[in-house]
């Protein structure tokens, strides 16, 4: 599947160089505030400054050398850095893509129609909510609307990254179309849906720079636990001096900053933002465009997921199984007018009638119809066939199609083929009719294919107690035995705007999140109802709006991608902060015991990593604690593997991987750390 022009490197030269500018831009006070903890180390960083600016000039025994103390004052900058970096790198990932989107967008050509039904030509940027304008095949549509009269089909992948056309219509639920898009057949009015710079191209361009992205409620609780923590540790190491006092043992500043900004959560408090805009990115990458971190992340907990048959469940293009004739000609007569009506048919079904019918032992030779007449399918007629040039005239379509082009011959569509059609669509199938010279001659019955491995993906998603519930307009009798064959949790048939709206009330009110995908007006308001509402980009605009994801590529699928990329956010989430938690351990080892050693000798007890000196442990540890956000920013950017396990089995996971390692990985650091200064002899 093609897609736009990405990202592939998360480091890539272009993006590192923006990153490391707007990294020392984010060093601003109004806006490092906005991260409590980087901000208490900004502080800890200006005063160590400060301090060793004055050590320069009067050097202090207790307070240490100035080299030792400049050496703690730039790694503390370094730190606040490294995290400025994440989330600069993150936004500029983000930029990127929006640079990218912004290239399709361009001054377009547009024809508007007057009132009095003349055609006025301008720009696209001089277009306004409620003109209509008339675009042609070959040409760009202008801006985005809602196509209010005739059929077309369109290039979208200006848009979706995807080259195969698409049909887009008046009056269904496939009726809106994207500025920068071309029509490639027939031609379409479009009434305008948007105001001058509100298109939807122009909001996805801003949302995707990020400019106005909120925390999310999930993201605001675990900043007030990091905020908590800092201010425990700031009293903790506050009360510190005074103890050190009273034990004839003077602290040194260094030793209390230091001791300060590796007790704190710097790890995940450096890497937070960058994991919510990473989220955001994920989706974009997937062609999902998310109006806010927060619906990314409330994909991670949905617990209801509702589909829609079509294209989700089933492949969406049917294919032929049976052949059923009711005109008296013989079988393999009518098989061959089956195969003759789909020659110039390049639909998937249509090839799939070809194939059936070579089953049946009929194969057709094109050449034998070389002076004939083929007719292939557009969205206009909506049949296909062949006009020979002995008189035959074989035609393939919907049964009303079919009807109509019977009853305009003088004739009716025979009772037994009305009934073979109804069971036909009874149990699930679609029928298409065949008329051999404007008679009805029978029917070809198209079926649903379950899509391969669909029941393993919706175990998967049973395996993170997610309900899946199948949204058709099938009748009950046929809903229940695809829901079967297909393995979904329960259904809903025949389904109505209203029934999906009370559906996911029902859920929401039981307690549960639930999400649904929709593409028209109808499923506006079971949308905006959802706690995740993905709308598709070719649907309608209100669709559109209601929705808070917006998917490009118009793939119903999308709804199982949505929720492991949500869930990915926050497995990541908190791998990271199991992590940054758990790896404060080694630096009690080693710096406690670097304070106290010199007048508590039974401290030493206490330096299991045997670090060389009181000043080598500690600076081993802030160095330490420096270097291990940008070493974790890939895994924040691209996120934690995800794996469908059960909450348990997530926990347990994030434990032994995170929370296990989290308190190896600072002892061999710090260690190895310590061994490189001593051999530079650098402390």
């Amino acid at each position: 599947m093609s897609k736009h022009p990405r990202v592939s490197k998360l480091f890539q030269k272009d993006l590192v160089t923006e990153a490391i500018r707007d990294s020392f831009l984010k060093l601003n006070p109004k806006m490092m505030v906005k991260n409590p903890v980087m901000f208490l180390v900004e502080i800890g960083t200006l005063v160590m400054l400060v301090l060793s600016i004055y050590l320069l000039f009067k050097p202090d025994a207790v307070q240490g050398s100035f080299m030792y103390n400049f050496s703690i004052t730039l790694v503390l900058f370094i730190t606040v850095l490294f995290a400025n970096f994440a989330e600069a790198l993150a936004e500029a990932r983000g930029k990127a893509q929006a640079e990218t989107l912004r290239k399709t967008r361009q001054e377009t050509p547009a024809n508007v129609l007057l009132p009095n039904g003349e055609v006025k030509p301008v720009m696209s940027s001089e277009l306004k909510k409620g003109d209509v304008f008339l675009t042609t095949a070959g040409e760009l549509i202008a801006t985005d609307g809602e196509i209010i009269e005739g059929i077309a089909t369109i290039d979208e992948s200006a848009i979706t990254g995807e080259s195969a056309p698409v049909i887009r219509e008046a009056g269904g639920d496939r009726s809106g179309v994207t500025g920068g898009t071309k029509v490639l057949t027939d031609s379409i009015k479009v009434l305008v849906t948007t105001e001058k710079g509100e298109s939807f191209l122009d909001k996805m361009i801003t949302l995707v720079e990020g400019a106005k992205r909120q925390k999310t409620p999930n993201e605001i609780a675990l900043t007030i636990l990091l905020s908590g923590f800092t201010l425990m540790f700031l009293i903790v190491t506050v009360t510190l001096e005074p103890f050190g006092r009273y034990a004839n043992t003077p602290i040194a500043i260094a030793s209390l900053i230091s001791l300060f900004v590796c007790l704190i959560p710097t790890t995940i408090g450096g890497l937070l933002s960058a994991i919510g805009i990473a989220g955001m990115d994920r989706a974009l990458r997937a062609n999902i465009i998310a109006k806010s971190g927060r619906a990314v992340e409330t994909a991670g907990d949905i617990d209801t997921l509702l589909l829609d048959k079509t294209g989700t469940i089933t492949i969406g293009n049917r294919k032929a199984t049976n052949f059923y004739n009711v005109n008296g000609m013989a079988d393999s007569e009518f098989i061959k007018y089956c195969a003759i009506s789909s020659i110039a048919d390049e639909t998937p079904e249509g090839k799939s009638i070809v194939e059936l019918a070579k089953k049946n032992n009929i194969e057709i030779n094109v050449n034998d119809y070389a002076n004939d007449t083929f007719i292939k399918f557009t969205a206009q007629t909506r049949m296909s066939g062949l006009d020979s040039a002995t008189g035959l005239s074989v035609r393939k379509g919907s049964i009303d199609t079919i009807r109509n082009l019977v009853q305009s011959n003088g004739g009716i569509i025979p009772p037994n083929m009305q009934k073979i059609v109804e069971e036909i669509a009874m149990n699930g199938g679609t029928p298409l009719a065949v008329a051999v010279n404007g008679k009805a001659a029978g029917v070809i019955q198209l079926e649903d294919i379950i899509k391969t491995g669909i029941q393993e993906r919706f175990e998967r998603l049973r395996k993170m107690g997610v309900k899946t519930v199948m949204v058709t307009g099938d009748n009950p009798l046929t809903a229940k035995y695809i829901a079967g064959k297909a393995g979904v949790d329960d259904f809903i048939a025949e389904a109505k705007p209203e029934d999906k709206m009370n559906y996911i009330k029902a859920e929401q009110v039981s307690g549960k999140l639930v999400a649904m995908m929709g593409d028209g007006t109808n499923d506006a308001p079971a949308l905006a109802q959802a706690d995740v509402g993905v709308a598709m980009n070719s649907g309608t605009q209100a669709a559109k709006e209601a929705g808070n994801m917006v998917d490009l590529d118009n793939d119903p699928t999308k709804l199982i991608e949505v929720v492991e990329i949500g869930k990915q956010l926050l497995i990541t989430r908190g791998a990271l902060t199991t992590f940054s938690i758990a790896n404060d351990v080694a630096k009690y080892f080693a710096i406690v015991p670097a304070l106290f050693i010199a007048s508590i000798p039974q401290m030493q007890v206490l330096n299991i990593m045997g670090l060389t000196s009181p000043q080598s442990a500690i600076l081993s540890a802030v160095i330490f604690n420096a270097l291990i956000i940008p070493v974790l920013i890939p895994l924040a950017l691209r996120g934690v593997a995800y794996k469908p396990l059960g909450a348990e089995s997530l926990l347990a996971r994030n434990l032994f991987l995170y929370g296990l390692g989290g308190i190896i990985v600072p002892f061999v650091g710090i260690k190895l750390i310590d061994v490189l200064l001593t051999i530079l002899k650098l402390v």
